[in-house]
């Protein structure tokens, strides 16, 4: 049995997902604009780009290839993403990326209803918390153990148990929010709204799809790569082949 990777860990949680929000249009236009200028003698916006896949392609041959490590233009386009039903760890985790990017994250002081659900038995307790799927996993090591269905639907029966608690403190006690989230355990499912540069992107994926990062943030950064390969074929390709999962220093 080989151990859960992230696209096994996206087909066994389909809580988790990531939907494309917004992201500025003709973004390879933008950084040929942004690079371009530069050594421009005229203003940029009096030029006449060209298209899309060509800005693309000078992106790369100008900015990219060879190492020139260029990356500054690519801090214009953004690409924001709505991200649902990943666990608290990774967000926390993701949150750790602050330049070129901004985070707004579900609060538990004001979305308590959704562990009452679980209580009353509205909602099941693995729509709420996130529990990792039976299967053979790595530490941070490389050393492989088995999480077995004993072992997941015993946590899943924890998260019931607190969730039965919170609702007392909140039903009977008249508790508040931010008390009761103490009560929770750290696999709750948060949503996310994220955006990014098109640089921070890219960094984030340097940092946080390489094959030794947890599989739950890999499980993110795989969610948000059919997105950023429309939006910038020509660049992603590149970055794909030279960089994707290589853990290189990030730009």
């Amino acid at each position: 049995m080989k151990p859960i990777k992230a696209k096994d860990l996206l087909e066994l949680d389909k809580e988790m997902k990531v939907v494309l929000l917004n992201a500025t249009p003709n973004p390879q236009t933008l950084v040929w604009q942004g690079g371009k200028n530069d050594y421009s003698e005229e203003p940029i916006h009096t030029k006449i780009p060209p298209s899309e896949t060509d800005c693309g392609k000078w992106a790369i041959d100008q900015l990219l290839a060879n190492e020139r490590g260029h990356w500054g233009p690519l801090e214009h386009p953004s690409i924001t993403f709505d991200c649902v039903g990943f666990v608290h760890n990774v967000m926390v985790q993701a949150r750790t990326h602050r330049i070129g990017v901004s985070f707004d994250v579900q609060s538990q002081r004001y979305t308590g209803r959704r562990v009452l659900k679980v209580a009353k038995g509205e909602l099941q307790p693995k729509q709420v918390f996130y529990v990792r799927p039976p299967g053979l996993y790595l530490d941070r090591k490389g050393h492989k153990y088995e999480w077995a269905q004993d072992d997941y639907e015993r946590q899943l029966k924890f998260c019931l148990a607190a969730s039965e608690r919170y609702a007392d403190g909140y039903e009977n006690r008249g508790m508040a929010e931010e008390h009761l989230r103490d009560y929770l355990p750290q696999n709750i499912r948060q949503n996310f709204v994220a955006s990014f540069s098109l640089r921070a992107i890219l960094h984030f994926l340097d940092l946080r799809a390489k094959l030794d990062a947890q599989v739950e943030i890999q499980a993110l950064c795989e969610s948000m790569v059919p997105a950023i390969k429309q939006w910038v074929p020509e660049i992603f390709s590149y970055y794909e082949e030279k960089r994707l999962h290589r853990a290189r220093l990030s730009p």
